[in-house]
């Protein structure tokens, strides 16, 4: 049987995607499923983030009661809430995250993207660090085992334009939200579904092939 394909749309900055990720990845061997990672951006930019929230302030407060919601709803617990409120820095938008998961596609393929996204996941919800700073997002993608010069060429170079393409997949997909899941290229499933809810859509897809 071939393995079933997965579109993976997410935002490193997002929680809910944190939440997931591992129950997809629990799935992956089960189900016989091939993940592909994409980028879907909620926000982009400081304004965005202000448009949004009305204040970054207000956005990073948002944000964080968010992340108690799926502090509650992780199968283990991982998401450090009070780490991030004690960070001085703004809560960051997921652009430079997307551009370094773009970078990873470029050197590494499918594989190194999930590793990017995986490492930035960490450095943001677990660790507290700031994926909204281009050092940092630099120094994530070598302990993701990517070359740094080369990762550095392609973040700058190659990766605005392929993000730019793999959001507009997304809309034309009709992903209005991440998590999202394009299964099979034609059934979309929305949101941090849990993993016995997950496996049965999954099921569902592979049946009515």
């Amino acid at each position: 049987m071939r393995p079933l394909k997965v579109e993976f749309f997410h935002d490193a900055v997002c929680a809910w995607c944190f939440v997931l990720a591992p129950r997809l990845q629990q799935l992956q061997a089960e189900l016989n499923l091939d993940i592909q990672h994409r980028t879907f951006i909620l926000q982009t930019s400081r304004e965005a983030m202000i448009e949004r929230f009305g204040s970054m302030s207000q956005a990073k407060q948002t944000i964080l009661e968010h992340w108690r919601a799926c502090a509650e709803a992780e199968d283990t617990p991982r998401i450090n809430i009070e780490g991030m409120r004690q960070q001085a820095f703004d809560y960051p938008s997921g652009l430079l995250a997307g551009l370094a998961c773009q970078a990873a596609t470029l050197l590494a393929g499918n594989s190194g993207h999930g590793r990017m996204f995986e490492r930035l996941q960490e450095a943001h919800l677990m660790e507290n660090r700031n994926i909204g700073d281009h050092a940092t997002v630099l120094t994530l993608a070598e302990e993701a085992g990517l070359d740094t010069a080369a990762f550095a060429l392609a973040f700058y170079e190659q990766a605005p334009q392929l993000l730019h393409d793999e959001l507009a997949m997304g809309q034309r997909l009709g992903i209005r939200s991440v998590p999202s899941l394009v299964i099979d290229g034609r059934f979309l499933v929305s949101g941090a579904l849990g993993l016995d809810e997950l496996r049965q859509a999954i099921v569902r897809v592979r049946e009515a092939q």
